[in-house]
């Protein structure tokens, strides 16, 4: 009974997540970035001053939501736990390099796939990173490659996410002199507050209590073939996206001038792999970082700052590709990228005695 349940509780977080996803894009969201975790973070981050992009500067709401409600859900389910101390400093530069994966293929792994169910055909260079980094990541936690066990820490600690995104709550209704608000670009579209908080609470209860998670689904496939239930939410989640799209005449199949796009196969490739690998890692993707950390997990706690660090930096940097491609910086940062994940492995990998 509770593993049928389970099952449809996945189910309905894919199809939440791919129905909202093309949503929130028609209610005022850039298109084909309905949600995009990597955007939201970069857009926040500039809100918050730590770049001075002005066409990136918006205190996403749905971001909030994404954290508040899974806190929300795991404390009502008593599923709250303070954990953490697992290799802090490898995921806080996790956290960075996740966001330079992402900045160069422009969109987190859910936007890589609302992308692809709109009918943009880049995006197919970032699948097939995204399923070579899955790969290489299974492949190295099979080789022994473990970052360590997470310890209970005090009920305190585990709140210290939660708290930071209730006041980033409070600073989008009282907005602060500090905060920034963009007048142009994609930072400018934006769905209504309520409209977009509400999607992001929802969003964070249903993926809390489903553990639903893009690059995880993948993971579990490769693992697991049909018996994972992943596999159903994905599928769900795919459904979903490419049926409201078609509904909603957002389905615009093509290669060319496809919104929020750029040409450069090989780094689509390269960023979204270097996305998959880290993220199986860690255990999750940025969205699913951003679940847990509401859960109380120190470790990813840790991870979402460094997004937040990475989403200031490929901005400042210069890193973030554009329409026209991939600046160099974003390639040297990807390439870099790679290192520290090799690096890694060699320092975590498990040897025999």
């Amino acid at each position: 009974m509770m593993r049928d349940r389970h099952f449809w509780l996945v189910v309905a977080a894919g199809v939440l997540l791919g129905g909202l996803g093309v949503l929130l894009a028609v209610w005022g969201n850039p298109e084909n970035s309905g949600i995009c975790v990597s955007c939201f973070i970069e857009n926040s981050a500039g809100a918050l001053g730590f770049h001075d992009n002005s066409r990136m500067q918006y205190l996403r709401p749905e971001l909030i939501g994404f954290v508040l409600g899974s806190a929300a859900s795991a404390i009502l389910f008593r599923e709250f736990r303070s954990r953490g101390g697992s290799a802090p400093l490898p995921r806080l530069f996790a956290g960075i390099f996740m966001m330079v994966g992402c900045a160069v293929f422009i969109g987190c792994p859910i936007k890589l796939f609302l992308r692809l169910t709109a009918g943009d055909l880049t995006a197919l260079a970032g699948v097939a990173g995204l399923v070579a980094g899955v790969w290489a990541g299974v492949r190295s936690l099979a080789n022994g490659v473990e970052p360590g066990p997470p310890e209970q820490k005090g009920r305190g600690e585990g709140l210290l996410v939660p708290v930071g995104f209730i006041v980033m709550l409070a600073f989008l209704f009282v907005q602060p002199g500090f905060l920034l608000f963009s007048g142009r670009g994609s930072a400018a579209q934006h769905a209504p507050l309520l409209i977009s908080l509400a999607a992001g609470l929802s969003l964070g209860v249903a993926a809390q209590r489903s553990r639903f998670c893009i690059t995880g689904s993948i993971r579990d496939i490769m693992l697991m073939g049909r018996r994972s239930y992943m596999l159903w939410g994905f599928m769900a989640f795919l459904v979903a996206a490419a049926g409201f799209n078609l509904a909603s005449g957002r389905f615009n199949p093509g290669y060319y001038g496809q919104p929020g796009a750029h040409l450069d196969a090989l780094w689509s490739f390269l960023g979204m792999g270097l996305t998959g690998w880290i993220s199986v890692l860690i255990g999750g993707c940025p969205f699913r970082q951003l679940i847990k950390a509401g859960e109380g997990d120190g470790d990813a706690g840790l991870v979402v700052v460094g997004m937040f660090i990475g989403g200031a930096l490929v901005q400042s940097w210069g890193v973030a590709a554009t329409a026209a491609g991939v600046p160099l910086s974003g390639k040297i940062a990807v390439l870099a990228g790679f290192a520290f994940v090799l690096a890694g492995c060699l320092l975590f990998r498990e040897r025999s005695a």
